[in-house]
């Protein structure tokens, strides 16, 4: 096995109270995602720890306790001049940035290009990314800016692969309909409703729409605000807005199980964690094409509310066979993952 070892370092966030929701401020998709790749790495034998830092200048710390071979930095949050520092104090360890977004969501954090084109100046930095899309993209813009051809590691999410059964019960007046995770603009909250809201009354229903209501991030306010006043307008057709606040892992997976029908028809993906957590408890999945493990006869274009309607009734004609399309998709899509990563240090 590998001589290589392991440290991934992750960013706490800081909007939650430390002294009260300490848990529920690490419960984020980025937290999970990590925390499942260091298991994958710890089940196959590899030397592989995991931290939580506040920021920057605590790295120093944990590299020099920890000596690993590799350092895992998950995400855009260390400014590239901290490296000229961390560089010469541990001359021999491999820092590997990792990005977990594509180009579209990347847009919306304005250091990302400075910054990645600053890395390019560390011969101990290497640029990875979770999405071969934008492994692609990075690749070209450090190529070109470089003017040699730079390679840039695909190193893709992985899943723990514990899935549950669920009888789909069309009984009673209501259907669940979840549509969890941070409310952004790109993950197209709004015309999911409205199509939940159609599908319910065409197989005579009332709607209850859940949703995570406190992470509002990248100019969402404006969704969220619309989200509720239209479903007040609505409150008289016995269709109804869901209001859950952010959790630790094991309350959402419960949540997740209590669903009918979860519904994930972003603009943009590289992974969707939440996708995975509700297809892993048996509850049948709309997604949309971006979900790269996600089965395509359950996918709906992001824009056409119709179509959305249409892998509903779907979803709803064949709930069984949703849920295993997906979990066999997403089976299949992070076994390759534990051989990539795999292969990465060995």
């Amino acid at each position: 096995m590998s001589s290589s070892k392991t440290l991934f370092i992750l960013k706490r966030k800081q909007n939650y109270n430390l002294s009260t929701d300490y848990s529920i401020g690490l419960s984020t998709g980025l937290y999970n995602s990590a925390q499942f790749m260091n298991q994958m790495l710890l089940d196959g034998g590899f030397d592989s720890q995991m931290v939580v830092v506040n920021d920057n200048n605590d790295i120093d710390r944990e590299v020099t306790l920890h000596k690993p071979t590799h350092v895992i930095i998950e995400a855009l949050w260390v400014v590239p001049s901290k490296f000229e520092v961390l560089c010469k104090l541990h001359p021999n360890v491999k820092w590997v940035i990792r990005l977990h977004s594509e180009i579209p969501f990347l847009a919306n954090e304005g250091m990302a290009m400075d910054w990645i084109g600053e890395y390019s100046k560390f011969d101990n930095i290497i640029i990875s990314c979770n999405s071969p899309q934008t492994t692609k993209d990075i690749e070209f813009y450090m190529s070109t800016k470089l003017g040699i051809k730079k390679h840039i590691d695909f190193l893709p999410n992985f899943y723990p692969q514990q899935y549950k059964t669920k009888s789909f019960n069309k009984k009673g007046d209501t259907i669940h309909i979840g549509c969890f995770g941070a409310i952004r603009p790109l993950k197209n909250h709004l015309i999911q409703a409205f199509a939940a809201i159609k599908f319910a009354d065409e197989i005579g229903k009332k709607l209850h729409f859940h949703i995570n209501c406190d992470r509002v991030e990248q100019k969402g306010e404006p969704i969220l605000n619309n989200l509720i006043s239209m479903f007040n307008h609505l409150e008289h057709k016995g269709h109804k807005l869901v209001h859950h606040e952010w959790s630790v892992r094991e309350q959402f997976i419960q949540l997740c199980s209590t669903m009918d029908i979860g519904i994930q028809i972003s603009f943009n993906e590289t992974f969707n964690i939440v996708g995975a957590d509700i297809v892993s408890q048996g509850v049948p999945l709309v997604s949309s094409p971006e979900i790269p493990w996600a089965n395509s006869l359950f996918t709906a274009r992001q824009t056409n509310t119709d179509d959305i309607v249409d892998s509903l009734l779907c979803t709803y004609a064949y709930p069984k066979i949703n849920v295993l399309l997906n979990q066999r998709g997403l089976e299949k899509y992070t076994n390759k993952t534990k051989h990539i990563w795999f292969k990465f240090f060995k």
